[in-house]
């Protein structure tokens, strides 16, 4: 994988709560450290995110996504 925004933290699907439009994603970065994004369902579907995967919390600037590799 590579991004051009330089802050992401590597985590692990902790919580994923499916909506009709989004789906809020939790991620545990560290033990007792979740970090919560809200990103489409298309794409969550398209990562296939599931519990206990790990996936990566990407900040660029005002903006938190998810990503996997």
């Amino acid at each position: 994988m590579k991004v051009s925004a330089r802050n992401h933290l590597k985590g692990t699907v902790k919580k994923i709560i499916p909506g009709i439009v989004n789906t809020e994603v939790t991620l545990e970065i560290a033990p007792g450290v979740e970090v919560v994004s809200v990103i489409t369902k298309s794409s969550s579907d398209h990562m296939h995110l599931s519990l206990g995967k790990e996936a990566y919390v990407v900040v660029k600037e005002t903006d938190v996504m998810v990503a996997v590799d």
